[in-house]
């Protein structure tokens, strides 16, 4: 299923990866929001983790169709994910966001959190309040 991403990190415009890996690559990026997720402090970048409450921003990617399984094959690799690898630090899991504009939702793949890092980010972890990782540098 050939979903939009959410981009919460470097791969949002202005960072470091969003020229590397998604110029000439998207048919259309915009503003959204992730609901039931909060922001950690990663080395160098964030991690979204899942919980009940919380809420992360950041930018909802679509894919030129011509472009997108190459494209899902750069992100799964940067963020060094191989489905149903135990020692993944990120899961690409179907999550809905919500457009910032016109508040609709929209199923997209996010890359959160593994759990056994997501344990490690809540038991001594540096939250990034607000949700927002732009907001903290």
């Amino acid at each position: 299923m050939n979903l939009p991403f959410f981009v919460y990190g470097t791969l949002r415009p202005g960072e470091v990866n969003h020229d590397r890996f998604l110029r000439g690559r998207t048919a259309h990026e915009e503003a959204g929001r992730l609901r039931g997720a909060v922001l950690y402090e990663g080395p160098g970048y964030p991690y979204a983790v899942e919980t009940p409450d919380g809420e992360v921003r950041g930018e909802l990617v679509t894919a030129l169709p011509e472009a997108y399984a190459e494209l899902l094959a750069r992100l799964d690799r940067l963020e060094e994910y191989v489905p149903g690898d135990p020692r993944n630090l990120y899961d690409r899991v179907a999550r809905p966001v919500v457009r910032e504009t016109g508040g609709a939702t929209v199923r997209a793949w996010v890359y959160v959190a593994a759990p056994a890092v997501a344990a490690r980010l809540r038991a001594r972890g540096t939250r990034v309040e607000g949700g927002d990782w732009r907001g903290m540098r």
